[in-house]
């Protein structure tokens, strides 16, 4: 399984992209400003779309994904998410007023986007590659996704502040190999921080923490995400001056990971 980070940036700007990550060719975890990198013969393969939540940053280059492949493609594209955000896609996106609503174009019968809704701990099994559904806590309703190919996964948390039942998730976890994890302000911005349910610095070294890593067979890799446009330097200097033992490194555009 290859694993390509299309954005990571907490904002747009100078190269930076926002949040998609793309599972071999046919699967995307979030649809940010990434997506539009991508050519068209590779947006006619993503076939599912896994999304963490509704905030613009994660889904704003869905509606675009469709209409470009409208009329290439026999099959839907399917946007896996929380039952509250694909009613705040159906509300407030795909609505005929923001932009037409795919799931009944170019008819209820052969639509062209689809939706499945997800909960918390269900795992989507498609051709042995598994997708499970993990606890977030954030301003809107959110899940992070746990990606298990068998001998080893990835976990990414999507956007998150301080949450127990993730980390209790996640030390039941055995091959985990990559974590990526969001960190989207500095220690001076952690009221702000706590305000929007992100992570800071400081935030981040209580949440790892929570992490055992004696439940995994290998290594763990930890990356940080959704560094705001100009702080990233400022932020991986706080993380290198806290406490933490485990190497962490800021997660880059057009990164790779095979499991």
């Amino acid at each position: 399984m290859k694993i390509k980070i299309l954005g990571c940036s907490g904002g747009i700007g100078d190269e930076l992209r926002t949040t998609s990550i793309r599972v071999d060719d046919d699967i995307l975890i979030d649809a940010g400003t990434g997506v539009g990198d991508l050519s068209m013969d590779d947006l006619l393969a993503i076939d599912h779309i896994f999304v963490t939540h509704s905030h613009l940053d994660h889904i704003a280059f869905i509606p675009f994904l469709l209409d470009t492949v409208m009329g290439f493609r026999d099959s839907p594209v399917t946007v896996h998410a929380s039952p509250e955000t694909i009613a705040t896609l159906r509300t407030h996106i795909f609505n005929w007023k923001v932009w037409p609503d795919f799931s009944v174009i170019p008819d209820e019968s052969h639509a062209l986007l689809s939706y499945k809704a997800l909960v918390v701990g269900e795992t989507i099994n498609l051709s042995g590659r598994k997708i499970t559904a993990l606890p977030a806590n954030h301003d809107v309703p959110a899940m992070g996704y746990h990606v298990d190919k068998g001998q080893a996964s990835l976990v990414f948390t999507g956007d998150t502040t301080t949450c127990d039942a993730l980390w209790h998730e996640v030390n039941k976890i055995t091959n985990l190999k990559y974590l990526i994890v969001e960190t989207a302000f500095s220690n001076d911005e952690i009221e702000l921080a706590k305000l929007s349910k992100h992570l800071c610095p400081s935030l981040l070294e209580e949440e790892l923490g929570k992490l055992i890593l004696a439940t995994s067979t290998t290594p763990v890799e930890v990356y940080v995400t959704h560094l705001k446009p100009g702080e990233g330097q400022s932020i991986m200097q706080e993380i290198a001056e806290t406490q933490m033992k485990m190497p962490i490194q800021a997660l880059r555009k057009h990164q790779v990971f095979k499991l």
